[in-house]
């Protein structure tokens, strides 16, 4: 293991098993990995804010686990990441939990090749990044309402983002929105929109991460029942248009 990392690393696993994950030494050197292309790539290209390496370990690896306070990871075997940017929370996921079949979705094809590259360097298995808009992507009938557990954590309002992803999870199953506290507000705006999409707003967990004055919440909306057909509307309309509004509610 480089033994540059190892403060930052040993912090981490510590961090990590205080959410009850124990790391292995190929897992923690596949961060490193994850870190210095993020990091190389980054000065060619815009993709995290957050560069210090600690930071990167606390905001962005840390956070993606801490989906564990809601979910039990052990029970899930597929998962999506819609919208996952430079591969948060998805691929933290798949090198915590290997068993994992991933899906990485994103509407940029430079990060997408960005992610190419990154799984090629890791050697993994059963982790894909594909190049797509949500909205078209959930009308392939082999992704729609396929996946055990979605995961988000994009910057949308919970309605937008629950048209976006709930088609693609299926009945009995799971997606689960990264937030920061006090969205009270915005889970009960959402709660029409998480209905008419076949889903019900079961639990928010609020927390802070390990060793850390990072205030983060979870969202978990558990699918109930299948997603009606039109559903995701056209590209972009979810974002400009949220559902759930009085006009929609006639609807439900």
């Amino acid at each position: 293991m480089d033994s540059r990392y190892k403060e930052i690393t040993d912090s981490f696993a510590d961090q990590c098993r205080q959410l009850k994950i124990t790391l292995t030494d190929r897992q923690i050197q596949d961060f490193i990995i994850f870190y210095e292309y993020l990091s190389e790539q980054n000065k060619v290209m815009n993709l995290t804010a957050i560069t210090d390496c600690r930071e990167v370990f606390e905001k962005h690896f840390l956070d993606s686990l801490s989906i564990v306070n809601i979910v039990d990871m052990s029970r899930i075997e597929t998962l999506i990441d819609v919208g996952t940017g430079a591969g948060f929370p998805g691929l933290p996921l798949k090198i915590a939990f290997p068993h994992l079949k991933v899906v990485l979705l994103d509407s940029l094809n430079k990060r997408i090749r960005f992610l190419n590259q990154l799984i090629e360097k890791l050697q993994y298995t059963g982790i894909t990044a594909v190049h797509g808009r949500a909205e078209e992507f959930a009308r392939d009938k082999g992704e729609r309402e396929k996946f055990d557990l979605c995961v988000s954590r994009a910057v949308a309002n919970l309605s937008s983002l629950s048209e976006y992803c709930l088609p693609f999870v299926k009945t009995g199953g799971s997606f689960v929105s990264y937030k920061s506290v006090e969205i009270e507000e915005e889970m009960n705006d959402a709660k029409g929109a998480v209905m008419l999409l076949g889903g019900k707003i079961a639990e928010k967990k609020d927390f802070f991460l390990p060793q850390s004055s990072l205030p983060r919440s979870l969202v978990l909306i558990r699918k109930i029942k299948p997603t009606p057909g039109k559903y995701p509307r056209k590209a972009g309309t979810p974002t400009k248009e949220p559902l759930g509004r009085k006009t929609d509610r006639k609807n439900m």
